[in-house]
């Protein structure tokens, strides 16, 4: 399912309006509802427009806004616009966006379950009615060398395929980034407490992951993947 903001029967309906339905139009990468059993929805958009565009046709909350202000890099400032921008195109009714202490965001007044990743080009949102979860996206222009060494363990440091070393370098750090959004916790060991099966990097594919508590419990957790545009996007799977 694709969901695109465009047409209006309304003779009233202004150019500037119309002219922000458009853009809308154009940078909405898309919106699907994942087939999975806590009915997720994902959001991508593509940051193509400026930073006024996306003032233009965003609905932002006025404290929102005023954060987003202080933002001194304008690239970070337009990413967060488009996050905004992602959230009007995915809910009928306006939000607030809010975040815990932690940083882990919320719907103010909405109880879905959200989780939010952005890079300089592209923004994506997950949402689930019942169960956390965690999206983490990276371009793969980034070196991720430094993954090996700061969130890898010894087992995974040997399944590393030498051709395609930085691809699947950034698949393992979006995976251990969203099993971390979604589990929340402090303090995160990625080497130690999160562990992802042996995988070949593929266009698109299903990844296993173990999030080991500091007890010795262990969940299994289930991610998709996806690379498009020289980025990759994971998610945990509701």
């Amino acid at each position: 399912m694709y969901l695109l903001k465009c047409g209006h029967k309304d003779s009233n309906y202004s150019k500037n309006s119309y002219l922000c339905d458009v853009i809308l139009f154009m940078a909405l990468y898309l919106t699907q509802d994942l087939d999975d059993d806590g009915h997720s929805r994902l959001g991508i958009w593509q940051v193509t427009e400026s930073e006024a565009e996306l003032r233009a046709l965003t609905s932002v909350p006025t404290d929102e806004l005023e954060e987003i202000s202080y933002i001194k890099n304008e690239s970070l400032r337009r990413q967060k616009l488009a996050v905004r921008a992602l959230l009007d195109a995915m809910f009928d009714e306006k939000v607030y966006l809010c975040h815990h202490d932690n940083g882990k965001p919320y719907i103010e007044n909405n109880a879905v379950n959200i989780s939010i990743t952005h890079t300089e080009k592209y923004v994506a949102v997950l949402l689930n009615d019942d169960d956390e979860v965690g999206v983490d996206c990276e371009s793969l222009d980034r070196d991720f060398s430094a993954v090996e060494k700061k969130a890898l363990s010894e087992d995974e440091i040997e399944d590393l395929d030498d051709d395609r070393r930085n691809e699947q370098l950034a698949i393992y750090w979006c995976a251990k980034e969203a099993v971390y959004k979604k589990m929340s916790q402090y303090n995160v060991d990625f080497a130690e407490q999160i562990e992802i099966d042996e995988f070949r990097p593929k266009g698109e594919g299903e990844l296993e992951a173990t999030f080991i508590e500091k007890d010795g419990f262990e969940e299994e957790i289930e991610l998709r993947y996806m690379t498009f545009d020289r980025h990759v996007l994971v998610w945990v799977v509701g």
